[in-house]
């Protein structure tokens, strides 16, 4: 087992759990054929990354970021051409803004995931590991991320009490 922080590992998980469901609510999108293999791989890769430090999840993490860049970069060209509802907006009652956040945030985790994987690979030793420190950047980073996940869903569907629209 890789030594990570508590921190680091934590917020794996509960990424993981945020892209399990994400995936789970993608079956019945008529695209979820793009957004189910992201979400699910996403899951994948934020599960096993934090324990287990191998060339496979690498590959998978790999091929899951370009997948996000192209969804995010197709959403946002989506949203540009319908004029639905801007780069910056957070308004999760749109289809495309859920998109674009939810491809935002595999980008980042993954992003986080791959330098958190080459840390790891780093510190090895020849087959002995070091006690690896991650950068303060990756361990809060995905603090940061786990918390804007949680919070902005919270805030949009519970404080303002908003409803979904779905085109």
């Amino acid at each position: 087992m890789a030594n990570t922080s508590v921190l680091f590992s934590f917020c794996s998980l509960l990424m993981s759990a945020i892209f399990a469901y994400s995936g789970f609510v993608q079956l019945n999108d008529p695209d979820w054929y793009f957004w189910f293999p992201l979400y699910a791989s996403s899951c994948v890769v934020n599960m096993l990354n934090w324990a287990i430090s191998s060339n496979f999840i690498r590959k998978i993490a790999e091929v899951t970021l370009w997948l996000g860049i192209f969804l995010f970069f197709k959403v946002v060209m989506e949203d540009f051409v319908n004029e639905t509802a801007g780069f910056w907006s957070l308004d999760l009652s749109e289809r495309v803004v859920r998109e674009k956040t939810g491809s935002g945030l595999v980008i980042f985790s993954l992003i986080l995931q791959l330098q958190a994987l080459s840390k790891l690979e780093n510190s090895k030793s020849g087959n002995q590991r070091k006690k690896k420190v991650f950068p303060r950047f990756v361990e809060y980073g995905m603090a940061i991320l786990v918390s804007f996940s949680f919070g902005l869903p919270l805030v949009f569907f519970v404080v303002r009490n908003e409803e979904m629209k779905f085109d």
